[in-house]
């Protein structure tokens, strides 16, 4: 599962999530990727169903890149304890994402198989997502002529 090696803190406070993603809403590295629509917390055990899913679907064929980290710890105190005493230790760990965010991405598959893993591993995410690909984005793929100035 997907967690930080090591931290300067051990606890974090919840923090706000307004506005949209300030960085990470572009394709970097594939042809194709998921993209969140609405901002939420994003649990390590969700990133990791959702590689699996796209995993088993693409079959060891092309490649694949998760966009997103979870490095914020989320605390929980134990079942049956009072309130007080302290915080509660590190639960689990969880990524924020903020709506436009890239959260997986997928090449050298055709077309549809890259669309169904994306879309089985949407179904294992808590929020809403659109597939997006280069082309949608504006970008010109390699040996495209421009006709922007004409």
């Amino acid at each position: 599962m997907l967690m930080p090696k090591r931290v300067k803190y051990r606890k974090q406070h919840r923090g706000r999530m307004k506005g949209k993603a300030g960085r990470g809403m572009d394709i970097a590295f594939g042809d194709i990727g998921l993209q969140a629509l609405e901002p939420s917390w994003i649990t390590a055990r969700q990133i990791e169903a959702a590689r699996r899913a796209i995993v088993r679907y693409m079959k060891r064929r092309g490649k694949y890149w998760i966009r997103i980290f979870p490095d914020k710890p989320v605390t929980a105190k134990p079942a049956e304890t009072r309130m007080g005493k302290g915080k509660g230790a590190v639960d689990h760990w969880v990524a924020v994402v903020r709506p436009g965010r890239v959260l997986f991405e997928l090449a050298g598959v055709p077309d549809d198989v890259a669309r169904e893993a994306l879309r089985l591993a949407a179904h294992k995410l808590p929020i809403r997502t659109q597939v997006i690909t280069r082309v949608e984005l504006g970008e010109q793929l390699p040996g495209e002529v421009s006709h922007a100035n004409e």
